[in-house]
């Protein structure tokens, strides 16, 4: 009887030297490879999750693995191409912390009035986070680690240092990322030369890049890119900001 109690607290024991062990060696991984936040500030990312990922699966598909991304600097994007962003992805940006909540809450609502799955309210920030370093998926680790990079990312960077890695990392087009690749591709002409409506056509692409772009025949990508002009030209207390 007493061999068998000593058996059964060791095998205690050694379960939870096991359980703290791998805590412990999860946390090391994750302190090992998270994110260098602070390093954006002077330094401009080598390369994006969202690309890595497009280009591991264009070499799956047995084609090129290339894409056109050439980085701008913020004075060198149009202010055209920043105010469409903005009143297309997050017109409320520059005053909250990287959550959205009032987005997330209309959100809800208008999916409860039509009967659907909530539409997507991520912030710009979010979707930064998101291309540098996470993958497409929605389980619970990966939203975790993006709310804490979130957060992380908005008490390290200038809002308007968030805005121009925004632009400079999203996909305007299969293929085709940030702002200055995009301007080249579509209108033979830079970032900084963007008209309101050429800037209207690249952000209203934004929610479904590989089919909402300049070169789509969509009706409801145009219709779309009215709606992100029209709100380009009434939604003015932006201009401030940028």
């Amino acid at each position: 009887m007493k061999k068998s109690r000593h058996k059964k607290i060791f095998s205690r024991k050694s379960l939870r030297t096991v359980l703290v062990l791998l805590v412990v060696g999860f946390i090391g991984y994750q302190a090992w490879t998270w994110p260098k936040v602070s390093r954006l500030r002077t330094r401009n990312p080598e390369a994006t999750a969202f690309i890595e990922l497009y280009k591991t699966k264009q070499k799956k598909a047995g084609k090129k693995a290339y894409v056109k991304w050439k980085w701008a600097a913020y004075s060198e994007i149009s202010d055209n191409l920043k105010r469409a962003a903005l009143v297309s992805e997050d017109i409320n940006f520059f005053s909250h912390r990287g959550f959205d909540f009032e987005a997330v809450n209309e959100a809800v609502q208008d999916a409860v009035k039509d009967q659907e799955k909530p539409r997507g309210a991520s912030t710009i920030s979010q979707q930064v986070v998101k291309n540098l370093w996470l993958s497409p998926s929605r389980n619970y680790s990966r939203k975790l680690k993006e709310a804490i990079l979130t957060l992380q990312l908005e008490w390290t960077l200038p809002k308007k240092r968030i805005l121009e890695i925004y632009l400079n990392v999203a996909e305007f087009g299969p293929g085709i990322y940030g702002a200055e690749a995009a301007s080249r591709h579509y209108f033979q002409k830079h970032a900084s030369e963007l008209s309101e409506r050429e800037a209207a056509q690249l952000a209203a692409s934004l929610p479904l890049p590989r089919y909402w772009h300049p070169d789509s025949k969509s009706k409801y990508y145009s219709r779309r890119v009215d709606l992100v002009r029209e709100r380009m030209q009434t939604m003015t207390f932006i201009n401030k900001y940028i």
